[in-house]
């Protein structure tokens, strides 16, 4: 089952090998589970996390539906249960699901009124459009690593420690945390259907998984990670590629 808009695309950074938490996002994720349905058997290849985003419900909802607790290892076979069985539960689902409803009518309409009124050069991708002035630099420094530096996985901007990051576009913080090992403190925005931008190396982190953010909000801290340069890692990703963020950033 597909939507159109948003369509969620998660994806984990992978240099250094596998996290040691099996709830991190390891590919892009389509919204395929209904959000009704009320079990899933566990497959090879599945995770927690994979199984929460597919479904609708996050990977944390469905680690206290079933009583799982970190590093949140499946079992092939294993029966999930996708829903609480509490009243109060069922009433927050129904508001979910309508928020949800309302959330994706105020996004077409403001898209389609966006892209009547503004004329400036977009990137096309299937019906949908990002115009590029939607981005800004999450942090104002020198590059001290470009996109082929990093083995094509984004850039590393210098700062100090404690220099404020900035979301560079708006969005909803889908991933915040440190789930994976050689990263720091992440986050990780859904701006659409397709465009995800990672933040790494921070020493705090200031939004919350689930939190929408504007763009140019202040979202964490750059930190120093194993005693380097106080850098910031920042990577774009358009359905779950990583691509050159010097294409979309505005030029300095």
């Amino acid at each position: 089952m597909r939507y159109s808009v948003p369509i969620v695309f998660l994806f984990l950074i992978v240099i250094s090998g596998c996290s040691r938490y099996n709830y991190a996002p390891v590919r892009s994720y389509h919204r395929d589970i209904p959000y009704s349905q009320k079990y899933y058997t566990v497959r090879r290849g599945d995770t927690l996390y994979g199984i929460g985003v597919r479904s609708g419900h996050g990977y944390k909802a469905l680690a206290r539906w079933n009583h799982l607790h970190r590093p949140y290892f499946l079992q092939v076979g294993q029966r999930l249960k996708l829903f609480n069985s509490s009243a109060k539960a069922g009433r927050a689902v129904g508001k979910a699901q309508k928020t949800r409803r309302q959330s994706q009518k105020k996004y077409k309409t403001h898209s389609k009124t966006r892209n009547k009124s503004q004329k400036n050069p977009s990137l096309s991708y299937g019906n949908q459009k990002l115009l590029k002035f939607h981005w800004q630099w999450p942090l104002k420094g020198k590059i001290v690593k470009t996109f082929s530096q990093t083995n094509r996985k984004g850039i590393d901007i210098k700062g100090w420690l404690g220099q404020k990051v900035r979301a560079a576009a708006a969005g909803k913080v889908v991933y915040s945390g440190q789930g994976l090992v050689g990263y720091g403190n992440l986050i990780i925005i859904r701006h659409n259907g397709s465009f995800l931008s990672a933040y790494a190396n921070n020493r705090r982190l200031l939004v919350r998984e689930g939190q929408t953010v504007k763009k140019g909000q202040a979202i964490a801290e750059v930190g120093r990670l194993r005693g380097k340069v106080a850098s910031l890692h920042f990577e774009i990703r358009n359905k779950g590629n990583p691509v050159n963020p010097l294409l979309y950033l505005p030029k300095k």
